[in-house]
């Protein structure tokens, strides 16, 4: 049995109010709620918030149970793991259910589409991989472009390799993760509860479906990238 889960606090620092706020003519948060749905892999697709508004919002949109969330996992400084977990022991102890697989969607990653949930949650299953992230290639090389400042105030390139790259394609490729889609074996994320494991796994999204929504102008990216993608 598969679980979605998709957390979204009720504070905003970068954009006030953003999980709810119309972004192309629907709240933010029913982007990814429809995408889950529209998927058709779960068997619960999950909303936990500590905001009423937010909770409201996702029982309209159709989600199967709504989760509240305590003040102190849904602070600014608030972690995702522990929050994660606090969701999926609530729904497992509602339901009497233990799901296999957990996929989690970002909220403000609304230009994903239904076949990066599907392929990210097939790379988990075929690989039996403890998690898998999401990202795109980075623009910056760490062995390449990427420079740390020292104490001193002078700068170096952040990861030197034993031979310096000279030439950007030359070096080992990287990404940027996105945030949009995280999945779990639910066993060893109960068991461990963090995102890193020797085995975690990347699937890979463009450019143009990465946008994580943390102030204005990628709000207002996002729309013209989703109002482009309808046209």
């Amino acid at each position: 049995m598969k679980i979605c889960t998709i957390l979204a606090r009720g504070g905003s620092q970068g954009v006030v109010g953003k999980n709810i706020r119309l972004l192309n003519g629907k709240p933010l948060i029913t982007w990814s709620i429809e995408q889950a749905i529209r998927s058709k892999l779960f068997d619960y697709v999950v909303v936990s918030s500590d905001a009423q508004a937010i909770l409201e919002v996702s029982k309209n949109a159709g989600v199967d149970l709504t989760i509240t969330r305590p003040k102190e996992l849904a602070e600014d400084h608030s972690p995702k793991i522990p929050a994660l977990y606090h969701c999926v022991t609530e729904v497992e102890t509602v339901t009497g259910l233990k799901f296999g697989q957990i996929v989690d969607l970002q909220p403000t990653s609304p230009l994903r589409i239904v076949e990066d949930i599907v392929a990210a949650s097939k790379l988990q299953s075929e690989t039996g991989s403890s998690s898998v992230i999401t990202g795109t290639p980075s623009k910056c090389s760490p062995y390449f472009s990427l420079v740390e400042e020292n104490a001193d105030g002078t700068v170096s390139i952040s990861k030197k390799l034993s031979t310096p790259v000279v030439r950007r394609q030359d070096s080992p490729k990287c990404f940027d993760m996105n945030g949009s889609i995280y999945v779990f074996c639910r066993d060893k994320f109960m068991r461990d509860q963090k995102l890193f494991f020797p085995d975690t796994k990347l699937y890979e999204m463009p450019e143009d479906r990465s946008v994580d929504i943390d102030t204005e102008f990628d709000f207002l990216l996002a729309d013209y990238l989703l109002r482009h993608r309808n046209q």
